[in-house]
């Protein structure tokens, strides 16, 4: 590899930038604000005029949440997420008040938006849960068993393979009432995504 390919000329740099700010429908103002870099300073870089130090380009890419290569080589190079959790690396927790598992299926970078969860349920086991932040909803996926389902004042019964969608920023209980074991997948989506 040359010295060309490892430090593009800047132009391409400029371009990169505009190019994704516009994407993410930011204004210069919106991301000098976001990135700690001045507008000054990012004007100049979209228009080629700037040789930006490395420490100012980490601030951007930080505040695009992009990878740092994709503002240096363009959108087409970027790589593509394909991020692989083993199983023996799947965090697994047990609430107490309940003894039901959550294996968190999501990444740690997800949190703010999304929750990916694989539930299960003992027999006889009532999961309750107080409300999520405003707007929170939680997607459930019946893989075996049967549950109860409360949220407010909705309740019903889902069995394998049904699937239901509710605001979950109001208490809601999740209860396996039978004598087997009932495992669900669990999506909590929050306010905003």
């Amino acid at each position: 590899m040359n010295k060309k390919e490892l430090f593009p000329d800047f132009p391409i740099v400029g371009n990169n930038l505009k190019r994704e700010r516009r994407k993410q429908h930011l204004t210069l103002d919106a991301l000098a604000v976001a990135s700690g870099v001045s507008k000054a300073m990012l004007s100049q870089i979209e228009a080629n005029k700037v040789n930006p130090t490395i420490g100012t380009l980490w601030k951007i890419v930080s505040a695009l949440n992009i990878d740092f290569d994709s503002l240096l080589r363009g959108e087409h190079s970027q790589n593509k997420k394909f991020d692989v959790t083993r199983a023996e690396n799947i965090t697994c927790l047990k609430t107490g008040q309940s003894n039901a598992e959550f294996r968190v299926l999501s990444s740690l970078s997800m949190a703010d938006s999304l929750e990916l969860h694989l539930m299960t349920l003992p027999p006889h086991c009532i999961h309750t849960s107080q409300a999520h932040l405003p707007g929170t909803e939680e997607y459930l996926t019946i893989l075996a068993g049967s549950v109860n389902v409360t949220a407010g004042e909705n309740r019903t019964t889902l069995n394998n393979g049904d699937v239901i969608a509710f605001q979950a920023d109001i208490g809601h209980t999740i209860e396996n009432p039978s004598e087997t074991e009932a495992k669900l997948y669990m999506v909590i989506r929050f306010s905003g995504n």
